[in-house]
């Protein structure tokens, strides 16, 4: 007899109401709520990661520079001036000292100075403040300084 009242409340409990299958009003609610908690936790973490990248591709980019200017300086025995920028490493320089050895497909891939990750231009000082030269991206606000994101990328300081 016990195993009969459990199957008449199982069925009866079961049932659609007015006949149509659906879900209640609670089990949408849970829903909403477990997704709205997924959503806190892992939202901000995928946000995170394009400015990490962009970031890291920064890094390299300077590093890639860093490369560059030594074989020039291999090359002609000085680094680019100030005034002759990053564009010495692509282009043969036109004024101030210029180079004897320069090779003629340029010290990068691709025959462009490439813009930081943001696309503001990097800066190039010869002689450094930090070393024989710096380089800087004024990270994702483009502007010297900031925080966080909004940091500055420097040579200097991807080195130590």
């Amino acid at each position: 007899m016990n195993h009969e009242l459990c199957i008449m409340y199982r069925s009866y409990h079961s049932l659609p109401v007015n006949g149509k299958k659906g879900f209640t009003l609670i089990e949408v609610l849970v829903v909403v709520v477990i997704l709205g908690i997924l959503a806190t936790l892992v939202v901000p973490k995928i946000m995170e990661r394009p400015e990490q990248a962009r970031r890291m591709k920064a890094v390299i980019q300077i590093k890639n520079f860093e490369t560059a200017l030594k074989l020039f300086k291999l090359d002609n025995g000085f680094y680019p001036s100030t005034e002759q920028g990053l564009e010495a490493l692509v282009q043969k320089p036109t004024t101030g000292k210029i180079p004897q050895n320069w090779r003629e497909e340029g010290y990068l891939e691709g025959k462009k100075v490439p813009l930081d990750p943001w696309g503001n231009p990097y800066i190039y000082i010869s002689p450094g403040l930090h070393g024989d030269f710096d380089i800087i991206s004024y990270g994702r606000d483009g502007a010297e300084g900031g925080e966080g994101y909004d940091a500055d990328i420097t040579s200097w300081e991807i080195n130590e």
